[in-house]
C-alpha cells in the first residue's frame, strides 16, 4: 500500500485513516552540516514519503554530463585551489551598512514652527537583510528619542516584498510605515561595499538645519534680571563639594562629626550629609539637611515671621547664600548649626579659580587641639565595692561585660608558687594581741590571702580571714591603683589590708631564695631584713620546697 493512499480525501473526522504500513515515526531533520556549518536541508525527490531518498539528477543534467568530453592536457597539470565553503550568514556576520537620513514631523498649533526636522541613522544588516532605525538622543530635548523601529525586515510594497541593500542609495526617500526618511549620507564601509558590487552612489546631501526663531512668539512679560533658563542649561549637574566638621558639642552627648556640604549651582540649593564610619552604631540616614535654598538675610519687616511653623518664601528673604559665602578654612553657620570648612574637591577649586579668583581655596589641616575637636573624656563611675576593680570596670566599657584579660604567660611560669609570711594584727584592742596570721602571696596573679591560726581558749574561731584578692596600697586612687608586691614585704613592715594593719614578723626560706633570684627588682632593705631574721646558713628553720607548696609554718 502506497504512503499516499489517503490523498484525495478531505481532512475531516471519518475521512482520515491510520497508515498501518508506517514504521518510522521520528521527526525528520531539517538541517545538514557542511564543513562544520549548519545549513537547511534541501527537499529530496523520491518515491513516497518514507524513507527519504537522496536527491536525483534530472534528465537534462544527465544528458549534459553524457555529451561533454573531457579535455586532455599533456604535460604539467595545474590543479586549481578549491576554496573552503563558507555560508552567507557566516561571511556576512557583523557587516552592517549605515546610512544617515532625516524625516520631517508636522507641528500643529505652534506659531513658532510648522515642521521639525529630526535626524536618524538607518542600519542594514547584510546577514539577514533586516533593518533598524535609531534616532540619536539629544539631552534635554523634551522628545522621546532612541530606537524608532526595531530590527526587522521592512516591507517594500503591498505584495510583501522587503527592502534589499540594492534598493538603498543616497538622495532617495525610504518610506517605512507611512514615514518618509530621506537618505543624505553613508559611512565609508557602506560606500566601499556598494561600489564593489557595481552600484553607483549619488552625491551626498547636507542635513537641513531648522531655525525655530523665524517667527518668535511675542512676549509681553518684563524680562527678569537673572536668566534661570541659562543657569539651568549651563550649570546643570555641576555641584560644589566641601568637606566640613559639624560642631555639636553644645547638645547633650554632643561631639564633632564629619560632613559633606554640596552646593548645587543649577538652583543655588545646599545639601548636607553626614559621613558615617562602619560599625558606628548610627542610623543609616546620612542626610543632615535636605536640599534647599538657605536664607542668609531676612527682610527687616519679616523678622517676626514664624519660620518655625511656616516655610520661608522669597517674599520674606532679602538674600540667599551664594558660593561667595563658602570659603575653605572659615566657619559658617547654617540654620543654627556651626560648621568648619577644611577642604573641597578638585572641581570646586577650579570653579573658584575661574569665577572667584579673589577667594583662596587652600585646604587647612584638621585641628586636633582646638575646642572644636576636643573629645570629652569618658568619666568612669566610682567603684561600688562589688567584685574587683578590673571586673567592675568592664561594665562601663561593654553592654555585655567580658572578663578582664589575664597574663597567661605569668600564670604558667609562676603556677603553684606562693610566698608565705607570719604576721600579727596591729590593733588598739587588747584582745587582738595574741592573734597570729599567715599571709600568702600568690605570684601567678599577685593576690593575697590571710589565714588565722586557731588559738585555745581565745574565744576567736580561726580559719580563713581573707580570701584571695588583690590588695591596693593605702593612698592609691581607683583610677590608677597601686597593689602590693613582694618588694613591699619586709620583716617588720606594716601591711594595711582594707583598713586593718598587719605587721610581718617572719617568713619561710623559699621567700628568701625567690627574692635573691630576683634581686634586681627587690630593695636591699627587704633582703637584709629577711637574711637577718632567717639567719642565712642556719639549719634550725624548716626550708620550703622549690614550688612553695608545703612549707609548714614560718619560723618564730
Amino acid at each position: 500500500m502506497s504512503g499516499n493512499w489517503n490523498n484525495g480525501l478531505p481532512f475531516l473526522p471519518g475521512y482520515s485513516f491510520y497508515d498501518v504500513t508506517k514504521s518510522v515515526f521520528h521527526r525528520p531533520q531539517t538541517l545538514d552540516y557542511k564543513n562544520g556549518y549548519a545549513l537547511p536541508r534541501r527537499p529530496t525527490v523520491g518515491i513516497g514519503q518514507d524513507p527519504l531518498y537522496s536527491e536525483q539528477l534530472i534528465q537534462q543534467e544527465l544528458s549534459k554530463l553524457y555529451s561533454e568530453t573531457p579535455d586532455i592536457t599533456y604535460g604539467s597539470f595545474d590543479q586549481s585551489v578549491v576554496e573552503d565553503f563558507i555560508p552567507a550568514h557566516v561571511a556576512l556576520d557583523k557587516k552592517v551598512l549605515r546610512y544617515y537620513a532625516y524625516f520631517q514631523e508636522n507641528i500643529l498649533f505652534s506659531p513658532e514652527e510648522e515642521c521639525r526636522t529630526r535626524p536618524v541613522v538607518i542600519y542594514y544588516y547584510l546577514e539577514d537583510d533586516s533593518m533598524c532605525i535609531i534616532e540619536p538622543v539629544v539631552e534635554n530635548s523634551g522628545m522621546p528619542q532612541g530606537k524608532r523601529i526595531k530590527r526587522q525586515c521592512l516591507p517594500k510594497n503591498e505584495r510583501g516584498d522587503h527592502y534589499q541593500w540594492k534598493d538603498l542609495n543616497i538622495g532617495m526617500d525610504l518610506e517605512v510605515y507611512g514615514v518618509k526618511y530621506h537618505i543624505t549620507l553613508c559611512d565609508a564601509f557602506t560606500k566601499e561595499f556598494l561600489e564593489s558590487e557595481g552600484i553607483v552612489l549619488n552625491d551626498p546631501e547636507p542635513m537641513p538645519c531648522v531655525n525655530r526663531d523665524k517667527n518668535p512668539r511675542p512676549s509681553y512679560i518684563t524680562p527678569s534680571k537673572f536668566d534661570n533658563k541659562q543657569q539651568f542649561l549651563t550649570m546643570d549637574r555641576k555641584v560644589l563639594r566641601f568637606f566640613a566638621l559639624w560642631d555639636d558639642a553644645d547638645s547633650l552627648f554632643g561631639e564633632t562629626r564629619p560632613v559633606t556640604m554640596q552646593y548645587y549651582l543649577v538652583d543655588d540649593t545646599v545639601e548636607i550629609r553626614e559621613i558615617h564610619k562602619p560599625n558606628s552604631g548610627r542610623d543609616p540616614f546620612p542626610v543632615l539637611m535636605r536640599r534647599q535654598k538657605l536664607p542668609k538675610k531676612i527682610k527687616p519687616e519679616s523678622e517676626t515671621f514664624p519660620s518655625c511653623v511656616l516655610e520661608v518664601s522669597t517674599a520674606e528673604v532679602d538674600e540667599y547664600y551664594s558660593p561667595k559665602d563658602f570659603q575653605v578654612g572659615q566657619r559658617i553657620t547654617l540654620l543654627g548649626r556651626h560648621f568648619l570648612l577644611y577642604d573641597c574637591d578638585g572641581f570646586t577649586k577650579e570653579y573658584y579659580q575661574k569665577n572667584h579668583p579673589d577667594i583662596k581655596m587652600n585646604p587647612s589641616e584638621v585641628p586636633k587641639n582646638t575646642d572644636l575637636l576636643q573629645e570629652k573624656k569618658k568619666k568612669v563611675p566610682p567603684y561600688n565595692g562589688f567584685g574587683s576593680l578590673e571586673d567592675s570596670l568592664q561594665n562601663c566599657f561593654y553592654l555585655i561585660p567580658e572578663p578582664p584579660k589575664k597574663n597567661v604567660l605569668k600564670m604558667l611560669e609562676n603556677d603553684h608558687k606562693v610566698l608565705r609570711y607570719c604576721a600579727r594584727l596591729d590593733s588598739p584592742n587588747p584582745g587582738d594581741e595574741g592573734r597570729r596570721f599567715i599571709m600568702s602571696y600568690f605570684l601567678s596573679n599577685d593576690m593575697i590571702s590571710i589565714y588565722e591560726k586557731p588559738s585555745r581558749n581565745s574565744g576567736i574561731i580561726g580559719g580563713l580571714f581573707l580570701e584571695k584578692t588583690r590588695v591596693p596600697k593605702p593612698g592609691s586612687t581607683l583610677d590608677n591603683p597601686d597593689f602590693y608586691s613582694p618588694a613591699d614585704f619586709a620583716i617588720g613592715a606594716t601591711v594595711e589590708v582594707f583598713s586593718r594593719r598587719f605587721v610581718l614578723t617572719d617568713a619561710d626560706h623559699y621567700v628568701l631564695r625567690y627574692l635573691e633570684s630576683n634581686a634586681s627588682q627587690i630593695p636591699c632593705q627587704t633582703l637584709d631584713s629577711l637574711r637577718q631574721k632567717l639567719g642565712v646558713g642556719t639549719t634550725n628553720n624548716q626550708p620550703a620546697d622549690q614550688n612553695g607548696d608545703d612549707v609548714g609554718e614560718p619560723s618564730t
